[in-house]
């Protein structure tokens, strides 16, 4: 019987080659990444610079306020506000006004009124 050898010759794998930037990569990877830092300035440059001190009084609004009662609903609310107008709308104008979600009172809460329907 014959004997057979097999000699693998082992290479070791190629090194993965290193990403080198050049100065021109440079400055368009530094330019890329500027783009939203500027997008983002101009934008609040634009929208946020109208606050101005002064000296001068502003007119607040004023609300006529209602406390919840037990047994109170918004309906019930809307027609003693305003008994000549639509309940529906004044529930809508009422529910914007104080932000309620849901339309859920709890007892004691102070409700504000929209000005058209304060006496």
């Amino acid at each position: 019987m014959s004997t057979i050898t097999f000699t693998a010759a082992v290479t070791p794998a190629r090194p993965a080659t290193r990403l080198r930037l050049t100065a021109r990569g440079r400055r368009v990877l530094l330019a890329l990444a500027s783009v939203p830092l500027a997008a983002g300035i101009a934008i609040a440059a634009l929208s946020g610079g109208n606050a101005v001190a002064s000296n001068e009084q502003v007119a607040t609004p004023s609300f006529e306020t209602v406390t919840v009662m037990p047994g109170d609903t918004l309906w019930s609310i809307a027609e003693s506000v305003a008994p000549q107008a639509d309940p529906r709308e004044v529930i809508g104008e009422i529910t914007r006004l104080n932000a309620l979600h849901g339309g859920t009172l709890q007892i004691g809460d102070e409700i504000a009124i929209p000005a058209a329907y304060s006496d």
